[in-house]
């Protein structure tokens, strides 16, 4: 289904539409396409061939060029290892976890932290 197309432009596209701007029964979508289709009694059934599946590479030796690329002086781009967007100067935090087993998963903090904010039970 499509969007008529006095209203896939200008706010329409953008604001949420009411029953006043459209008739019952339409769809505006956000152009994602469907997985399945609707069944007579209310489900859904989803299309296995229609669903996107991602393959993601392996990371471990993967070599990126910085933004811009940089230039050496025999005139081949320099690549670099992917890094997480943290900066490595920002150091971890110790929380305050002593006693516990599991540190701050365990469900006897979990309890604690509830009843110390909560103030019930």
């Amino acid at each position: 289904m499509r969007p008529t197309q006095a209203l896939s432009v200008g706010r329409y596209r953008h604001l949420k539409l009411t029953t006043k701007d459209v008739g019952k029964g339409f769809y505006k979508g956000n152009r994602t396409g469907s997985m399945g289709r609707h069944t007579k009694y209310g489900g859904y059934l989803i299309d296995w061939s229609k669903v996107r599946t991602y393959t993601v590479p392996d990371l471990k030796d993967f070599k990126v060029g910085p933004p811009g690329g940089a230039w050496r002086d025999d005139g081949k781009l320099t690549l670099t290892q992917l890094t997480p967007f943290v900066s490595r100067q920002v150091k971890a935090q110790p929380g305050d976890y002593k006693g516990l087993q599991k540190g701050p998963q365990d469900p006897y903090f979990y309890v604690e932290q509830w009843k110390r904010f909560n103030g019930v039970d």
